[in-house]
């Protein structure tokens, strides 16, 4: 009887070891805000993921193929992610859960699930709205019910970590299209279309973070902002989101974000996009060297800004953009078969190929990986460019190990050489 007693004993707690979900939580004291996962301090070393091969655009999907073609093609880049120190991915709500569960168990990285949240239109009663107006009553339901399922769907997924909101979409208030254009400017045009258009969208998000944490508490809710446009609003209508996300872009250091945020937000900061293209618009040539520089220089803040260490306390981790090139990104669907050169937009925040009147950043050339072509079976390969080393190195340091400090994490990201991590590209 003992014996059979013992043997319950022990597959129960096997049965419940096996389908434990996740405890994600944001956790705020006296050192500050982080992110705790099953009661440890968790650092997000995330990037920003996708599966496009060459001669395909945003219409292709990985997760519509067969279970087969999925799992070759996320052992392919999952293995790459997981050794250079990757462990979240953010990916959009195509994906199933059971993905989510699968590239967890078997590689180890979480899932951020991204809801565009009317970014690139909205379909409202069976009509697809191209340019989404939060003020809209309809709209809103439609989204709210979107949302709704999606947290349905989701709840209590193995492997799951955030839930995020948008894709800077206040910059949506002003670009009718998905295509990246330069950043709006003026201060009273801002102000106005952050009232007009803004306010309604950030109470919706509020909204939608209340509708979810009404059917799940086991994943915070972040939300995704272009820069800090519109932050004063979003402290007033965004009381229960748990994260600021935001997509940013100012070269080698975010300068004033970190305490902006601390000040206005009483929220964590993460960064779900930032980074550099690999190309050099002004010789018009690969500039890998340059990439791996921004990258290093970002994470180290990122680290340096994390609770306990006696800065602004509140960083979480971040996104880096991206994995590998996105060759459909400029034009979206012409020239799919071409790596466009074409830069479009422009900032003086990477300077190193910054030229007045002239734009510099080329969106078809983001990817920490270049991408090679497509064979027989769909596949395509990855060349892992210099910020890939860079980034390995990098996310060899955990902010929150015993006896980490800000001098040590200088100093860990001092040792990683440019020329070392460019040579590591170029013999691999």
């Amino acid at each position: 009887m003992k014996i059979i007693l013992l043997k319950f004993i022990l597959l129960l707690f096997f049965f419940t070891s096996c389908t434990q979900k996740n405890e994600v939580a944001v956790l705020s004291n006296e050192q500050g805000m982080k992110l705790v996962v099953n009661g440890e301090d968790f650092i997000i070393n995330g990037m920003n993921w996708d599966y496009f091969p060459i001669g395909t655009n945003f219409s292709y999907s990985l997760w519509q193929q067969s279970d087969a073609f999925i799992k070759e093609a996320l052992n392919k880049e999952m293995t790459l992610l997981k050794g250079m120190g990757v462990n979240t991915i953010r990916v959009y709500t195509s994906i199933q859960p059971k993905w989510i569960t699968y590239i967890y168990e078997k590689y180890g990285i979480y899932t951020m699930l991204n809801h565009p949240f009317g970014r690139y239109g909205v379909s409202v009663n069976g009509n697809w709205i191209p340019v989404t107006d939060y003020r809209n009553v309809e709209t809103q339901k439609s989204l709210l019910i979107e949302v709704s399922k999606m947290a349905e769907e989701f709840k209590n997924t193995p492997g799951l970590l955030l839930f995020l909101l948008g894709n800077e979409n206040n910059y949506g208030l002003f670009w009718a299209g998905a295509e990246t254009e330069d950043f709006p400017e003026g201060e009273g045009q801002n102000k106005k279309v952050g009232e007009l258009r803004g306010r309604a969208m950030y109470k919706l998000m509020n909204d939608a973070a209340l509708k979810i944490k009404s059917i799940t508490t086991s994943n915070p809710v972040a939300i995704c902002n272009g820069d800090l446009l519109f932050i004063d609003i979003i402290a007033e209508e965004c009381k229960d989101v748990d994260i600021y996300g935001t997509n940013m872009y100012r070269g080698k250091s975010f300068r004033d974000a970190f305490d902006v945020v601390k000040k206005k937000l009483n929220m964590p900061i993460l960064f779900t996009e930032f980074g550099a293209d690999a190309f050099d618009a002004i010789h018009n040539k690969e500039a890998q060297e340059m990439q791996a520089f921004y990258m290093i220089e970002n994470w180290k803040e990122i680290y340096e800004n994390v609770a306990g260490l006696g800065k602004a306390e509140n960083s979480i981790g971040g996104f880096t953009f991206q994995f590998s090139d996105g060759w459909w990104k400029y034009g979206q669907t012409i020239n799919l078969d071409k790596h466009d050169n074409n830069a479009s937009w422009a900032t003086k925040a990477y300077d190193f190929d910054y030229k007045e009147g002239s734009d510099n950043m080329n969106e078809e050339w983001f990817g920490i990986c270049a991408k090679g072509a497509t064979n027989q079976d769909g596949f395509y390969t990855l060349k892992p460019r210099a910020a890939y080393y860079a980034l390995k190195e990098a996310h060899k340091i955990n902010p929150y190990s015993k006896g980490v400090t800000i001098d040590l994490i200088s100093k860990h990201f001092r040792g990683i050489k440019l020329q070392e991590v460019l040579l590591k590209a170029t013999l691999d």
